[in-house]
């Protein structure tokens, strides 16, 4: 088995037309088999079912096409539970019983880093995970393909511009502790960095916690105009109600782990004026956008099911798979699709993606996030993409 596994190595390492003969598992003549573990019976299975049907949605338009280059897409699905260890368990099936040839759009920061060693051990390629971590694409890995702008880079970018426009003089910051919440705090400091400021008050609160009485008290006796938010869902109505309450009303800015329908419909009234960074847009079923609206109730009428912004990272995910899988050609395998990946080119789609580009030391498509806005219970999307 050593031996085998050393000259398939070596035929690999040799590359030009001999890696391009280099079969990959879960390619065959007629079928490609794609793999994903998303989070169907945890805390965020919401999250995780509409991955799955966005991606089962553009599955069946390409297989309804003839598939690509002639083959049909075969897509299997694995609950993780959002757990880590579940996930490495997820990630053996797909890849060592399975075969997938690839896994797309796994959900979750410690599960993706938890199952990444299984796939790379038998050169499945993780592509577009769904989570704005850094470590998806870094360190380098020629394996590793990811679509999301950080945490980090999505706060550094959009706040200075936000807190300017605002004219805010006391920028402070409640944060989830951990390392989701200290990035987007530390994307934070690097946007005040840049404008000759810091935060006038910096509270963390823990994992799964449902009072913000006494951070929301702090910045409020810090006097601060301007709140950057590291929180997800319950902390940003949380943290948004209570200050309500209170008669505290900065500008609030999260990061797109709160750019979800679910502020607004659990968090009601309160949440208007919200910002969060985001990239894709929320497919609303009466969007003003033709294109989206006729998407949405495209899916609607397929799962009885209001799509959301987590639909379209599933769909966007496997449409990008179809593109980069069409360039590589007939002989698909992981050297052909890594060749064709690395020189691509992914346009705006008309959920208003960034443009997307990729390359032999480049593994994030696009760095760049834009604002929206709660306004009547819906998020509106209010800025360009920001440069730096």
């Amino acid at each position: 088995m050593k031996l085998h596994h050393i000259a398939a190595l070596a035929l690999v390492a040799t590359a030009g037309s001999a890696a391009q003969a280099q079969p990959s598992q879960g390619v065959s003549k007629d079928t490609i088999t794609l793999g994903s573990i998303q989070d169907l019976s945890g805390p965020l299975a919401g999250f995780g079912k509409q991955i799955r049907l966005g991606m089962m949605l553009r599955v069946d338009e390409a297989n309804e096409q003839g598939g690509v280059n002639g083959r049909k897409l075969d897509l299997k699905v694995e609950d993780s539970g959002y757990d880590p260890k579940k996930a490495v368990l997820a990630a053996q099936k797909l890849v060592n019983q399975d075969k997938i040839f690839m896994m797309i759009g796994h959900l979750g920061t410690a599960q993706n880093l938890a199952a990444m060693p299984v796939q790379f051990s038998k050169n499945v390629i993780n592509f577009f995970p769904v989570t704005a971590a850094r470590e998806m694409y870094e360190p380098f890995h020629k394996l590793k393909y990811s679509f999301a702008a950080t945490y980090y880079d999505q706060i550094r970018l959009a706040a200075p511009k936000l807190i300017k426009e605002k004219n805010a003089k006391k920028v402070c910051t409640i944060y989830q502790d951990d390392e989701f919440g200290l990035e987007v705090m530390r994307g934070g400091e690097a946007a005040l960095k840049t404008m000759g400021m810091e935060f006038a008050e910096k509270t963390s609160y823990k994992r799964g916690a449902t009072d913000f009485s006494s951070q929301v008290a702090k910045m409020k006796s810090s006097e601060c105009d301007f709140v950057i938010l590291g929180t997800i869902i319950r902390e940003t109505i949380g943290t948004i109600g209570e200050s309500r309450k209170t008669g505290f009303n900065p500008t609030f800015l999260g990061s797109s782990a709160a750019y979800t329908d679910l502020i607004h419909k659990l968090g009601g009234k309160p949440m208007d004026g919200l910002y969060a960074t985001m990239t894709v847009q929320h497919p609303y079923l009466d969007e003003a956008s033709q294109p989206i609206r006729f998407w949405a109730n495209k899916y609607k009428t397929k799962f009885n099911d209001d799509p959301t912004v987590f639909s379209v990272y599933g769909y966007s995910a496997i449409d990008s798979f179809i593109k980069a899988a069409q360039k590589a050609g007939t002989n698909l395998n992981t050297e052909s699709f890594i060749k064709a990946m690395d020189t691509m080119v992914i346009p705006p789609d008309m959920f208003g993606s960034a443009q997307a580009t990729y390359g032999p030391q480049k593994r994030l498509g696009s760095d760049l996030s834009r604002l929206s806005q709660i306004t009547d219970g819906k998020w509106k999307v209010v800025s360009d993409y920001v440069k730096p």
